[in-house]
Order: structure tokens, then sequence, then C-alpha cells
């Protein structure tokens, strides 16, 4: 009887942790992942340029949306229209916290004690950043993240806004349908006006535009690494 009862225990406990990682989009819960929405007027023109944020181990978003003040479980600028779920084996964190050959409830307790670890390191960097000014060029909701991401050493750590901003548009999963619409739309909207009113002149200053923008964080970020804060 003792045996049975402690394999449901178990198998209770197995069940709960699968479904805490669980995405649900409709209550906006993204288990220790990355996520992206679109920004206002930005992303008109941009549509590769948004806010982001990263999530604790029961889904809620985390997110550095204006002057000393991080976001919690109110995503700024709307639902994430995209997302990256990160894992433990990814993050050298957790590296010595395994337990192999030991006891099931001596298991148990380091996977507590490995949530314990993720959420820890999302709430050192938000009070760090509950401390920051908020600025678009030099300390923005990706630097935030970065920086979680490095306490976290998640892929042996290094990030900064410019790798990030990559790793999201390349390696991002679209939440669905209406969220590639709500990325894309308004670009395609605002470029085909442009370039209906605008012609070349409008695709010259457009091109100005996003090469000040992205040239601004690569030089900020590889060649004066101080400038933007992570």
């Amino acid at each position: 009887m003792g045996s049975n009862e402690e394999y449901e225990h178990n198998l209770v406990i197995e069940e709960s942790e699968v479904q805490t990682m669980q995405i649900d989009p409709k209550r906006s819960r993204f288990p220790c992942c990355i996520v992206w929405t679109p920004l206002p007027v930005l992303s008109w023109f941009i549509p590769f340029i948004g806010h982001i944020g990263i999530c604790r181990e029961d889904g809620v978003i985390l997110d550095f949306a204006g002057p000393n003040f991080v976001c919690v479980d109110n995503f700024a600028f709307g639902a994430p229209t995209r997302y990256i779920q990160l894992t433990k084996e990814q993050c050298r964190i957790f590296f010595n916290s395994s337990a192999h050959d030991i006891e099931d409830e001596s298991k148990q307790y380091e996977a507590r004690k490995d949530n314990e670890k993720w959420d820890d390191a999302l709430h050192k960097s938000t009070q760090e950043y509950q401390h920051q000014s908020y600025n678009l060029l030099t300390c923005n909701c990706h630097s935030f993240v970065a920086n979680c991401l490095n306490r976290l050493k998640f892929e042996t750590g290094g990030w900064n806004v410019v790798n990030l901003a990559i790793l999201i548009l390349f390696k991002g999963h679209w939440v669905n349908n209406v969220a590639i619409m709500r990325t894309y739309l308004p670009f395609l909207v605002v470029f085909s006006l442009g370039l209906a009113f605008g012609g070349w002149t409008f695709l010259t200053y457009l091109a100005i535009f996003i090469s000040i923008l992205v040239g601004w964080f690569i030089i900020g970020t590889y060649c004066f690494r101080k400038m933007i804060y992570l």
C-alpha cells in the first residue's frame, strides 16, 4: 500500500510540474519563456523591433516598462505575439543542482530548489531594474531580459540587446495567426501608403532611419560597452 501511495503521490507531482510548464496564451502564461510584442508606431515602420519580457516558472510575465518600474503580470503594449521557451539544460545555473543517483524525495527537493533558482535570478534582476531609469536607447526592456539571461547563464551568458533581438527574430514562435497579423499588418499598411505617396523619398528616409537606429545599438553594444546598460 505504501509503495502505491508513494507512486501516486510522485505521479501527481510530475503531472502538476508538466501542467505548470504548459503555455497558455489565453491566460498570458508562458512558463520560462522570453516573450515579444510589437510597439505602437515604431513597429509600424520597423516590424522586427518590439517590446520584450521574460517569464517566471509559473508563466507570469515580467517586463521593464518604465523608469524604476518592472511590470508583473501586465505585459505592456498588449499580449505577446512571439515567444521562446527556455530549458534548464540551457542554463548553467542549474548544472550543479542535478541529483541523478539519490532518492526520489531528494530529487523532488532539488527540483524545488531549481524553481527557486530560476525565479530568484529574475527577482534579483527585477530589484536591480526597479532602481534604473528607462531610456529607449540606453536602458530598455531588452537590457532587462539580457540581464536575466546572464544571471541564469543561459547558453553560457554574454547576452545583450543585439543578440537578444536576433534570437527572438529568428527563433521566436508565433502565438497564432492573429499575432502575425498584429505584427505585420500595420507595417504593410504604412509601407504601402508611404510608397504610394512618397515613393523613393519615403524608402530613402525609412532606410536612413533603420540604419541609424540599428547602428546605434550595434555600436553602443560592441564598441562602447558601457553605453547600453545591461
